[in-house]
């Protein structure tokens, strides 16, 4: 067992205890069901579905289950939270209606991309390790628990409260920063089609105003949710505010923006075209 190995068994029990803290915290002045606050049974559903959908895949070694695993959690944990929620208001059918409805469509474009690419090279080197596929997937759980913290509390909250202007800031929020994932989606999608755009990089539509576009969109929808769930909070539950924020963390500094920068610079770097891309368009957040 080399050192990466050894790491991704001592971090395993880590990203678990993490998973925990946040479970802790999201269900104080939560609803309980059996027994057991519903915010945790979400949470601890999150990484059960990992672990089990993480067996056949290591088994045939592959990661083509992946994304689409990652959406169903989403599905299943907001739907659990509002089936075991006997209170559920309009502000918690509108949270997990949003969750899913963006989790169904990403689950599904990503899904259908891997099947037209074959595989993933994020996963070079890690689905025939153990201990580090494992991880990938564990850390699916905790990514699902960070971005959907905000909405799972509002969900299982002990003070409903009737639709007001955060839930219409929210939606609006929610909708432009959908509408621009989705666009960039498929503008780029429509791009890689075309076999004239074989080994070239886009810098039309979107694309032309940030150089990643579907991830502004996609924190700008979490913000949408953290602003609808966030008149229904109590004590340790506003922690999971912090969601949008974790969320550009990670994709900004973690997994996202710099596996793609770094990627596209082997790709491209030198070509002066894209150089003088990179100067001119915005790394994240678009240029007007």
């Amino acid at each position: 067992m080399d050192a990466q190995d050894r790491n991704s068994f001592l971090a395993i029990p880590v990203v678990v205890l993490v998973g925990c803290l946040i479970a802790y915290a999201g269900s104080r002045h939560g609803t309980s069901a059996f027994g057991v606050p519903v915010f945790a049974l979400s949470v601890g559903l999150a990484f059960i579905i990992q672990w089990v959908a993480f067996i056949p895949a290591y088994l045939l070694k592959t990661e083509k289950f992946y994304d689409l695993t990652g959406s169903i959690t989403y599905v299943s944990v907001v739907v659990v939270a509002v089936s075991l929620d006997a209170s559920a208001d309009p502000r918690s059918l509108l949270l997990s209606s949003l969750v899913a409805f963006w989790a169904v469509r990403l689950g599904g474009f990503l899904f259908t991309r891997i099947r037209r690419k074959g595989r993933d090279d994020r996963f070079d080197g890690i689905r025939q390790s153990f201990p580090r596929f494992l991880m990938v997937w564990t850390l699916q759980a905790l990514w699902v628990t960070f971005t959907a913290s905000a909405a799972l509390a509002a969900i299982t909250s002990t003070r409903p409260k009737a639709l007001d202007v955060f839930a219409v800031v929210g939606l609006v929020i929610w909708v432009f920063g959908f509408a621009f994932e989705v666009i960039a989606d498929f503008q780029k999608s429509r791009f890689n089609a075309h076999p004239e755009n074989e080994g070239r990089f886009i810098r039309t539509g979107l694309w032309a105003r940030s150089r990643h576009p579907n991830y502004f969109g996609e924190i700008v929808l979490w913000v949408g949710v953290a602003v609808i769930a966030s008149p229904v909070l109590q004590g340790w539950q506003w922690v999971t505010l912090s969601s949008p924020v974790l969320v550009a963390l990670l994709i900004t500094r973690v997994s996202g923006v710099p596996l793609l920068e770094q990627k596209a610079d082997a790709k491209w770097g030198g070509n002066e075209d894209y150089e003088t891309y990179k100067k001119r368009t915005p790394v994240l957040i678009p240029r007007w």
